[in-house]
């Protein structure tokens, strides 16, 4: 894992949150998962690439994603 990679899920109150894996607070909470997915992936890009990680409502890894220029595929991962 880099220093860049990011993880978006569901908070208690029902918004979604992009974090830094490796920080203590949320970056910024969203009204839906895609804004907050976009917004994560946008930073992702910015810092210069790493991994995109989304949970889903139970909370379970749904998908990971390589954002360029990290160092895999950019082909999203399809193991969860």
């Amino acid at each position: 894992m880099s220093d860049n990679d990011r993880i978006v899920y569901r908070t208690e109150d029902g918004k979604w949150a992009n974090k830094k894996v490796s920080g203590d607070r949320v970056s910024s909470n969203h009204d839906t998962q895609k804004e907050a997915e976009d917004t994560a992936r946008h930073q992702i890009k910015s810092d210069g690439g790493g991994e995109l990680i989304t949970k889903g409502l139970d909370g379970k890894i749904r998908s990971k994603d390589t954002i360029a220029p990290g160092n895999e595929s950019s082909k999203k991962d399809t193991e969860h």
